[in-house]
């Protein structure tokens, strides 16, 4: 039954997905908004969701310890599963679509709003980790604000930013017709995508942890490994549906638009609701994203694109922390 609930809400997910890309594009669309802005802030934020209301739910509202955390935990590992393991189903992508000759092996970027998305990421996370470091709570409380008025400074320079969203875009689900739809009938869309969304990922998480407890598996594998890979799911379909469109900018804006995100407001809750001391493992899993972000925006200030095998090489990351946490972790 649990295998069955599995597909079952990964078609859910899939079928979600679909409907929430096809809506973000027509409101991008509708408002004159650039590839950043659909990507990067309406993407990226939409199907955040799910991983973000795990951690505020398990602080806020369950408390304790434990609650701390799995909260704490489910923040830091957003952003590390964003920077390797998402990176690298995106590179996979590239390789099946053109192998299928849906696409051309190039990845087609703007640099602009890559190199934006980034270069916030790694200010953001970096404060975050010393944060984590530094156990005085009114600097704490002040680095939350800051952060989120980090975050409103980089919407508000996405928004205002340049470029076109690339591509022709499918007749709107609940319009069926190519000409523009109503404002109300992408709501709708978008509304009832994001809300798949959501409980595809809760029955998915749900059903993943009572697979892995049925046969025996540890529960350090299931927090740090299993259910993360779980909840970034929507991300990881979204960009491989835009990746197969040769929507590449949407595909990694819906990445690294949700790094930002990731690594501000939870950062945020984390700040305000938790002791925010981080150990050995949230370090390195903490670490280990920055050094991926940090490549890939080298990469781009100095090759201005990015490439299949370069997106590939984020998994070099995944493993790194699979052999810390098999062979090192407590």
């Amino acid at each position: 039954m649990a295998v069955l609930f599995l597909l079952i809400a990964l078609a859910v997910i899939l079928a979600s997905a679909e409907l929430f890309t096809n809506g973000v594009e027509w409101f991008g669309r509708r408002y004159e908004l650039g590839e950043g802005a659909v990507g990067s802030i309406l993407a990226a934020v939409g199907t955040a969701l799910p991983e973000t209301l795990v951690p505020i739910i398990a602080i806020v509202f369950t408390g304790g310890q434990a609650a701390d955390d799995i909260g704490v935990g489910a923040i830091l590992g957003a952003p590390f599963m964003l920077a390797s393991l998402a990176m690298v189903v995106t590179g996979a992508a590239v390789v099946i679509f053109t192998w299928r000759g849906r696409r051309e092996l190039a990845v087609t970027v703007n640099e602009e709003v890559m190199r934006r998305d980034l270069s916030h990421f790694l200010i953001a996370y970096t404060l975050a980790m010393g944060a984590g470091m530094i156990h005085v709570r009114p600097l704490h409380y002040a680095l939350a604000a800051g952060l989120l008025a980090f975050y409103g400074y980089y919407v508000w320079e996405t928004m205002r930013g340049e470029g076109d969203l690339e591509g022709d875009t499918k007749p709107l689900y609940f319009h069926r017709h190519p000409e523009m739809p109503h404002r109300y009938r992408i709501f709708a869309q978008i509304g009832v995508a994001i809300l798949g969304i959501i409980l595809g990922a809760e029955i998915f998480v749900t059903q993943v942890q009572t697979l892995s407890e049925t046969l025996g598996a540890a529960p350090l594998i299931v927090s740090l490994l299993i259910t993360p890979i779980a909840t970034e799911l929507p991300e990881k379909f979204n960009s491989v549906l835009w990746i197969r469109q040769r929507k590449d900018t949407l595909a990694l804006g819906n990445i690294t638009g949700a790094m930002v995100f990731q690594a501000t407001f939870p950062v945020s809750v984390g700040l305000i609701f938790t002791t925010w001391q981080l150990d050995a493992t949230g370090l390195v899993s903490g670490l280990l994203a920055l050094i991926s972000g940090t490549v890939f925006y080298l990469t781009l200030r100095i090759r201005h694109s990015l490439t299949w095998w370069s997106l590939g090489g984020a998994g070099s990351v995944y493993f790194a922390y699979l052999v810390y946490v098999f062979g090192f972790a407590k």
